[in-house]
């Protein structure tokens, strides 16, 4: 037989628990202990995100955050560990995905939009802003105007403030919040030593050369 024909685990057949018990008893400490484990498994998937740079920042956190409060608000332990195999199966997914999209020629760089070459842009432009500094920020009509000047033309506002959204989703080092003064105001802020540890990309994004 093909090894790769037997690369997986079959599943069990559905009379295979059944046929030697009616009931399984359990004890506490023993669900206690598989139910640990599966959250184990979930965060060290939701590493793996993070640090290949699949899911980050705010992104992440609203991911697992969702799943945090399903888990809190489950009835029984049985509940918590399906919905932990569901969340788990949902991050496997975003690792297929993004392999997918990276072992096939051309589609990654396709899909570096506008927004994130702004993003990148202004990642950048806060790291030299922020030398010399212990906090740093740059407001969205700061942005626009740094945008505009790379680009030779003005940059609409939502354009601006959708750039700042990603670029706190590319350096989680990066806050990225309103500043509640009804003109829908936008900021990016970082404590320096935090925003100068982490390292994105390559460099310059292409484009903003």
């Amino acid at each position: 037989m093909d090894k790769l024909a037997i690369a997986s685990i079959n599943s069990l057949p559905s009379n295979a628990v059944q046929a030697d018990f009616e009931t399984i008893e359990i004890s506490v400490s023993e669900f206690e202990s598989i139910l640990k484990d599966s959250i184990s498994i979930y965060n060290e998937i939701a590493e793996m995100l993070r640090d290949c740079g699949i899911l980050r920042g705010s992104e992440l956190a609203r991911v697992t955050g969702k799943a945090q409060d399903s888990l809190k608000a489950a009835q029984s332990p049985v509940e918590k560990i399906l919905l932990l195999n569901a969340y788990q199966k949902q991050l496997l997914t975003r690792i297929k995905e993004a392999l997918k999209a990276r072992s096939t020629p051309g589609v990654l760089r396709q899909a570096i939009t506008k927004i994130q070459l702004r993003a990148e842009a202004l990642v950048n432009h806060i790291k030299v802003l922020a030398e010399g500094r212990a906090k740093v920020s740059l407001s969205s009509p700061q942005a626009r105007q740094y945008l505009a000047g790379m680009e030779g033309r003005p940059v609409s506002r939502r354009d601006c403030i959708r750039a700042l959204k990603r670029a706190e989703k590319i350096c989680p080092a990066l806050i990225c919040e309103h500043l509640g003064d009804g003109r829908q105001t936008t900021r990016l802020t970082a404590k320096v030593d935090d925003l100068l540890s982490v390292s994105f990309g390559n460099g310059q994004p292409a484009g903003y050369n």
